[in-house]
């Protein structure tokens, strides 16, 4: 039998403890629930199955038990010690049956028992939440002994009963934690969003974000700074009608581009400030996407590179104006040395040599030396191919027949290099044309190039001339020139192999040698 303690509170062996259960039924939220009326069908059901003159659906408490359900008794709630279900909830079995209360020990003195309503008989299916912690029951009451207690029937009733209620119970409880999982994700969502713009406005780019099709809603306080517009009036399609006038086309083509395909958008464009006036800016945006690889939104920003723009096209403007005057002074050297060998006719055939070498280096200057978008060669300027190709120009003879072919590994190459490379196939392709392959109409020469780790083997064969019988018995001053570029200046080795259908000429060089790494090199 229970003990009783001095609130009358009866104190029950529960399987978890108060505190607990107490969590538990929070959970369900079930303040007012009986004035909803969502279980006075079930109570009502069972009075009638149980053929008695009441039927609740109790939910105990630590001090009291309160009817979510009440059929033939008015009262909203009891005390704990008055409590029949709060034995029922904790019992062995489903179901517990008390045939006479006034027989039965643990009820024979309770208020509801010796008085009114004079509960005699009793029968509860207990309510067990879906972690195992007892709730209550649903029960039938009167106040006539029933000896026989219930048939199988009404058991087996009662206890579906009993299911039916936690189930709407749970229906319920469900509801509610979804609610709060909305809410709270809700909450998540606007702090990420507040926690997103107070990280925006403090950058100094402008920041602003689309919708998957492209429609933008959302630019941060930045945006506004710069361009003064009012808050939301470039939302939408409005943002390319910042842009200068002859950029829009290209911005709307590239921006569509990117939406179509999912590319990174990049792009420089003059975006007009406050002032009216328009500044170059840097447009980049990268999208974002779902676990199916689907884009869900563009987040994007604008950095403001009028600046460097500036000096950058001040630097071009510098840096074409010293390389057309280094040109110049290669065209007043050559000048020079033919006018010298005019005044001195003996120094013509050396003139004419150091004339040529001056006009290879110029040659590999000009390729290599900044431009203007007129003055571009049509090869990549840090390529090696392109930079053999000017190079080889005047020995190329037609296209049905080419006197020079460049084959293999493309190498890339810049200002460091240009000069000894042009001096020493210059020298190569010269001496080829005075002795060697190129000297006979029939006569070609292949240069391959192929990289091998850190290594760039460029190899020079000759074939179709004058047949080779033994090698030179000295070295005239244009192999030693290539010594001094091939070995002194890049760093590499050479090997000749006089073989009888021509000169083979083989060049180590390290691949660090041909070009500067990225970023350490000067501005071009």
């Amino acid at each position: 039998m229970a003990t009783g303690h001095a609130n009358g509170t009866i104190q029950c062996p529960l399987a978890v403890p108060e505190s607990i259960r107490a969590q538990v039924i929070q959970t369900y939220d079930l303040a007012g629930y009986r004035d909803s009326g969502g279980l006075d069908d079930l109570a009502a059901y069972a009075a009638e199955l149980c053929r008695t003159e009441v039927a609740l659906v109790s939910l105990v408490e630590e001090a009291r038990q309160s009817f979510l359900a009440a059929v033939g008794f008015d009262r909203p709630e009891t005390h704990r010690d008055t409590s029949f279900c709060a034995y029922a909830m904790l019992g062995d079995e489903p179901v517990m049956v008390v045939p006479d209360a006034r027989a039965d020990a643990r009820f024979a003195d309770m208020s509801l028992v010796a008085g009114d309503p004079h509960i005699r008989f009793y029968a509860g299916a207990r309510l067990i939440s879906r972690e195992g912690v007892p709730l209550g029951a649903i029960c039938v009451i009167s106040g006539t002994p029933r000896p026989e207690g219930l048939t199988d029937f009404q058991r087996r009733g009662l206890e579906i009963l009993a299911t039916a209620v936690m189930g709407r119970l749970q229906d319920r409880r469900a509801q509610l934690e979804h609610v709060q999982t909305v809410e709270e994700s809700k909450a998540r969502v606007a702090d990420s969003e507040q926690r997103f713009r107070t990280l925006a406005d403090t950058m100094p780019q402008m920041v602003w974000s689309t919708l998957p099709d492209g429609f933008h809603d959302y630019y941060n306080a930045r945006w506004y700074d710069f361009t003064g517009m009012p808050d939301g009036s470039t939302d939408g399609e409005a943002w390319n009608g910042m842009f200068h006038h002859d950029d829009q086309e290209r911005a709307w083509t590239r921006w569509r581009h990117s939406l179509a395909t999912g590319e990174p958008y990049q792009i420089e464009y003059r975006l007009r400030h406050r002032d009216g006036t328009y500044r170059w800016v840097l447009g980049r945006a990268l999208p974002i996407r779902d676990a199916d690889g689907h884009i869900t939104r563009w987040f994007g920003t604008c950095t403001d590179i009028h600046e460097q723009k500036l000096a950058l096209e001040e630097r071009e403007i510098v840096s074409q104006e010293l390389s057309h005057r280094i040109k110049n002074i290669f065209a007043v050297i050559s000048g020079l040395i033919a006018f010298a060998a005019r005044s001195h006719p003996g120094f013509g055939g050396i003139a004419s040599d150091l004339r040529d070498r001056i006009t290879a280096l110029g040659r590999a200057h000009d390729f290599v030396r900044p431009h203007s978008p007129q003055s571009q060669p049509k090869a990549r300027q840090d390529s090696l191919h392109g930079l053999l190709g000017d190079l080889f120009e005047p020995y190329r003879g037609d296209e049905q027949m080419p006197r020079i072919t460049v084959a293999g590994d493309d190498v890339p190459v810049d200002d460091r290099s240009a000069t000894p490379l042009a001096l020493l196939f210059h020298e190569l392709a010269t001496n080829a044309a005075k002795y060697g392959a190129l000297s006979v109409l029939t006569g070609s020469v292949i240069l391959t190039v192929q990289r091998n780790g850190e290594m760039v083997s460029l190899r020079w064969q000759e074939s179709g001339g004058p047949k080779l019988h033994t090698a030179p018995e000295r070295a005239g001053f244009g192999s030693q020139l290539v010594e001094l570029s091939a070995v002194r200046q890049l760093g590499g080795k050479v090997r000749r192999d006089w073989e009888r259908d021509g000169l083979v000429v083989t060049i180590e060089v390290p691949l660090a040698a041909f070009s500067r790494p990225p970023g350490t090199g000067p501005c071009r």
